[in-house]
């Protein structure tokens, strides 16, 4: 009886006190997905999993035209459709505690409190911190790649340690994730300055290996990389074959430039030739610096605004309007995404919720190692980013970014 009273009690504080502090903080502190749009309007459950389907027009109807008295009219056309499909992605996270632990529930509640919230809160940062990374990613979900081979080391040097830190538990792959170099190895050091990476495994690397969290490969959200781009088939559509699902990409090539109002303008212009609006424009931290100086130099210190959620930033003007321009550590160095807000949303069945369906949030924890007197509570959520006009977001790419 004691037993069922603690595991009771425990699903009682978990549910009503920790899956709604975790929901609420998750929406306010993520720069990005709080100005995102959510909704579950269109999901579908068919066999294979859950999906989000719609149509998008890729072609107008052009059956009109200009004629002379008693000349026959245009032939009757019709506008092009071409159907676009959405599979949700399935996140989770984890907690897990000791049954010894759980004893306190009764026997010293305060300790079992301490104990609970420790977990809970480290559980909490986590997933706040990797979902809104995922928004500028791609559904490959690399964290990092490694220009050049090396090994067998416990040592491997990154581009761009950004997204790596100390305790995360990581595949090494080959760049197409056919080949696994290693798998579930954990970081034991990270060096941001020169990118060397220690792990607690020794392993081989070839040029343009990739890194991604523990079988996290092909497996995330689809984000701004994969969203806002020229190339490459979204959602089943190809803009090879409707050159209109493409995005505006202005990049140099991988060689940095300086930024300019010129360039940002410029961009702005493109994406309104496709019928779209910027609304936002995120990017990293040192472009933002780099925006700041332009207006420095011409002593426009006025130029922030107040944008959704009460944040204050800068803001680039044009004869359509003020666009806020947003930092996000998520970011991608040298980048800067127009997105058109109204044309994107995150498509999502439900918010973070315990899994409960076997009638308890705490599961015993049961391993190819055998059955542990412990318990593990784990969190979902089904979702995935949707844009419906792909042509009206833009990348402003190859931008140096400022001291």
């Amino acid at each position: 009886m004691a037993a069922s009273t603690t595991m009771a009690v425990v699903d009682a504080i978990l549910k009503e006190i920790y899956e709604g502090r975790i929901r609420d903080q998750l929406q306010s502190d993520q720069i990005t997905l709080k100005r995102i749009e959510k909704t579950s309007e269109g999901i579908t459950n068919d066999v294979g999993g859950k999906y989000v389907t719609f149509p998008i027009r890729v072609k107008r109807n052009h059956g009109i035209g200009a004629r002379n008295e008693n000349e026959a009219l245009p032939p009757p056309r019709s506008q092009q459709y071409a159907p676009a499909r959405i599979r949700l992605k399935y996140l989770y996270g984890s907690a897990s505690l000791t049954g010894q632990t759980f004893e306190l529930a009764e026997k010293n509640p305060q300790a079992f409190a301490s104990a609970l919230s420790q977990e809970m809160e480290g559980l909490r940062q986590t997933l706040k911190k990797d979902t809104n990374r995922q928004m500028y990613g791609s559904t490959t979900g690399v964290l990092a790649t490694i220009p050049t081979g090396a090994g067998p080391l416990a040592s491997q040097t990154v581009a761009n340690a950004q997204y790596l830190e100390v305790g995360m538990i990581v595949d090494v792959l080959s760049s197409t994730g056919a080949v696994v170099r290693v798998e579930e190895a954990e970081i034991l050091t990270v060096n941001k300055t020169t990118g060397v990476v220690t792990f607690d495994k020794t392993f081989t690397t070839s040029n343009n290996d990739v890194m991604t969290r523990f079988r996290n490969y092909g497996k995330e959200k689809t984000g701004f990389a994969q969203i806002i781009a020229a190339t490459g088939s979204l959602y089943d559509i190809d803009p090879a074959s409707q050159p209109v699902w493409a995005s505006v990409d202005n990049s140099n090539g991988g060689t940095p430039r300086a930024l300019s109002e010129g360039l940002m303008i410029r961009l702005v212009d493109d994406i309104r030739s496709n019928g779209g609006e910027t609304t936002v424009i995120f990017t990293t931290m040192g472009v933002r610096r780099a925006y700041f100086n332009l207006l420095v130099q011409q002593r426009r210190y006025h130029d922030t605004t107040e944008f959704t959620g009460g944040f204050k930033g800068l803001k680039f003007t044009t004869d359509n309007g003020d666009i806020p321009l947003i930092s996000d550590w998520d970011c991608q160095p040298n980048r800067a995404y127009f997105v058109n807000e109204k044309e994107i949303k995150l498509y999502e069945e439900g918010d973070w919720s315990f899994m409960n369906r076997d009638g308890s949030n705490w599961q015993r924890v049961i391993t190819n190692e055998g059955t542990f007197d412990a318990y593990q509570a784990t969190m979902y959520k089904y979702c995935e980013v949707g844009t419906h006009r792909r042509n009206s977001h833009g990348l402003l790419g190859d931008i140096t970014e400022a001291s």
